[in-house]
């Protein structure tokens, strides 16, 4: 972990605490008071907020903080799979797992330097019982990282430390905080094909230069550019949404109906959030014994007319 968060060094800041339940939280804080929250339960991030204070992240008011939950919000890590098929359960395990502060992480890409970020490194290996449902060894190291510019970092490692290959899904599914559902729209789909998952996983084209909603939509977008953008009319700002090695991008929302099956999620809920996943899906990543996935997604606000 980045120890430049000592009291004596004010331009960076990583703090550990715990929750409610017990858990450590890591703090991440840079020079202009932007902020971030991991907790080491998922390896979730919790909370990003703006050197204002402004929440960026939807969490449920019915989020379910305690284990085995996975937190209603925020950005779950979904691995080894993003769905629900054979005997993983639904999105993977990585999310309902205890995750370790890795204090001794292999150096990054050269581009990923330091700099003024504070960061934390996470570490997830599997337990006997993951092993027992997906017999596959590995370590994924995770940096979270908050830069200068307020712009939240996720760095990930899969590396296979089988004897064997074995292949899996990712997603980072990325809940936002919107200020309402009808006031947004989705830039950087336009002409993709995607997977609806409402219709049995058929493959359809994008017809419209922006995605706006107006009911339900769940669905995968296949091999989309490493840049896509969400608008939010009302509040006056756009996401931004950079990605490598991760050619699909997830959108999620569950509108009124599903809203009110979800115990953990609030009936009028869906209004506020909107998920948007860096994610790589249609095409399983398959590493070889020793081999290593690398992914890198940034997320970033600006304003907008």
């Amino acid at each position: 972990m980045n120890n430049s968060g000592a009291a004596s060094d004010q331009r960076v800041a990583v703090e550990v605490t715990k929750d409610r339940n017990g858990i450590d939280q890591v703090v991440l804080r840079n020079p202009r008071g932007a902020s971030a929250r991991v907790s080491l339960y998922g390896g979730q991030v919790l909370s990003w907020k703006t050197d204002q204070g402004e929440e960026l992240l939807f969490t449920s008011s019915k989020a379910i903080f305690k284990p085995p939950n996975p937190v209603r919000g925020g950005i779950p890590i979904c691995f080894p799979q993003f769905g629900n098929r054979g005997a993983l359960e639904q999105h993977g395990f990585a999310r309902k797992k205890m995750w370790v502060i890795d204090e001794n992480p292999p150096p990054l890409h050269p581009n990923d330097s330091n700099g003024n970020k504070a960061y934390v490194d996470l570490l997830l290996k599997p337990s006997e019982e993951d092993l027992r449902i997906w017999p596959h060894s590995f370590e994924f190291r995770l940096r979270v990282c908050l830069g200068a510019d307020g712009n939240l970092i996720l760095l990930s490692r899969i590396r296979n430390i089988n004897c064997k290959p074995f292949s899996f899904s990712i997603a980072y599914h990325t809940y936002f905080s919107i200020s309402d559902i009808s006031e947004v729209r989705i830039e950087g789909l336009e002409t993709l094909d995607y997977l609806d998952n409402l219709c049995q996983k058929e493959r359809f084209t994008e017809q419209g230069n922006t995605l706006t909603f107006e009911s339900e939509v769940d669905r995968v977008y296949l091999s989309s550019s490493n840049v896509v953008a969400v608008f939010d009319h009302q509040k006056k700002r756009t996401y931004t949404i950079r990605k490598e090695g991760l050619p699909d991008i997830v959108v999620w929302n569950p509108w009124e109906k599903k809203s009110k099956s979800m115990v953990d999620f609030g009936d009028e809920e869906y209004k506020q959030m909107l998920c948007v996943d860096g994610a790589a899906i249609e095409k399983p990543i398959t590493l070889k014994p020793g081999e290593e996935w690398r992914g890198r997604l940034e997320l970033s606000i600006v304003p907008s007319c």
